[in-house]
């Protein structure tokens, strides 16, 4: 072998190899993570979410990626976060409390949306059924929101004297009306 095709060979060789290499390399799937709170007032959270993800295999950093979201009360902000983890392309979306999973909804019909509501996903339009959820929505309802009567009904028992009870709320949050 002459050395002129000797070069050509070990050139062609060294421009194709980072391509072969690159091409062997998985795919590492994206999990869009919607909050509309803060990173601090779920804080607690995140380290159960990384761990049941763990518990099936999947470990941030590793063999999944997590794109974290916060809209900090600021709920006009979100459709422009799920815009963004959509074009992201994003495997699926972690959306919750209420707002987010409604956006996420809104937002597309195929990428698969995890929530966690207080409130009727059947109700929301989340899903159809608890039962079969169809469509590309599931999740986890806490059945929160048909509490609220029986603990205002254990406040009348412990204090009967009370005349005033006071709520606070965001008035921003879709569910301040409820």
């Amino acid at each position: 072998m002459r050395r002129r095709e000797f070069i050509k060979l070990l050139g062609g060789a060294a421009a194709t190899w980072p391509l072969a290499a690159r091409a062997q390399q998985p795919i590492v799937p994206v999990v869009g993570f919607l909050s509309s709170g803060s990173s601090e007032s779920i804080a607690h959270l995140i380290p159960v979410f990384r761990q049941g993800l763990a518990e099936t295999g999947y470990i941030e950093g590793r063999n999944v990626a997590i794109e974290y979201r916060w809209a900090e009360g600021k709920y006009d902000r979100m459709p422009t976060m799920v815009a963004e983890l959509l074009r992201g392309q994003v495997a699926v979306i972690v959306a919750g409390p209420t707002p987010p999973a409604l956006i996420a909804k809104a937002a597309t019909v195929t990428v698969p949306i995890v929530f966690g509501v207080t409130d009727d996903p059947i109700k929301l339009d989340l899903v159809t059924s608890l039962a079969r959820p169809n469509g590309n929505a599931t999740g986890v309802y806490f059945f929160l929101s048909g509490l609220a009567a029986k603990q205002l009904g254990l406040l009348r028992e412990l204090v009967p004297a009370i005349s005033r009870i006071g709520l606070l709320v965001n008035p921003k949050n879709a569910n301040a009306d409820a």
